[in-house]
């Protein structure tokens, strides 16, 4: 089995739905989570014009390629209704793999660990709260230690979500 971290992330029509549908959808479609990071709110990073993020990191295992790992999530985006229209703009749902064990995997069509892990602190927030201490393959250094260095001083704050 391999240890997988996947960001959720959602700013259109109701974005905590949409996580909650994303995590029941890899529950069924990828497996069953290992662990769920409570749900932040980020400041858009990139394209600013647009709603703030909520997002969520989702730790699992999983026992096939990471091609196959791919396949099954961009089909969970497209059935929830994934457009791909502007770079970094609004979407129901985005799922990224950031980690697929400690592999390094270059491909036109996906790499990994995600290069943008360390210039964004929407994503080491949620990580560092479930994976401190997972060591960057590349980088070699811990999710807290990337935290510490990463210059992204966008706003993102943990929330709280009536029902969960």
């Amino acid at each position: 089995m391999t240890t997988v971290f996947l960001l959720l992330g959602s700013n259109l029509e109701d974005p905590d739905k949409q996580l909650q549908i994303a995590r029941e959808c890899i529950t069924n479609k990828v497996g069953i989570p290992d662990q769920c990071s409570a749900v932040y709110w980020s400041a858009p990073w990139g394209k600013e014009d647009q709603p703030a993020f909520l997002n969520q990191m989702i730790q699992l295992s999983v026992a096939y390629p990471s091609d196959e790992l791919l396949r099954r999530l961009l089909s969970i985006e497209e059935e929830m209704g994934r457009q791909r229209l502007v770079k970094w703009g609004s979407r129901i749902i985005d799922i990224d793999i950031l980690y697929y064990g400690q592999e390094i995997i270059t491909k036109d069509h996906l790499k990994i660990p995600h290069p943008e892990i360390a210039k964004r602190r929407f994503v080491l927030v949620p990580l560092q709260e479930i994976a401190p201490d997972f060591t960057h393959p590349v980088l070699n250094v811990s999710t807290t230690e990337l935290l510490e260095r990463c210059e992204d001083m966008l706003e993102v704050k943990k929330i709280v979500i009536s029902g969960q």
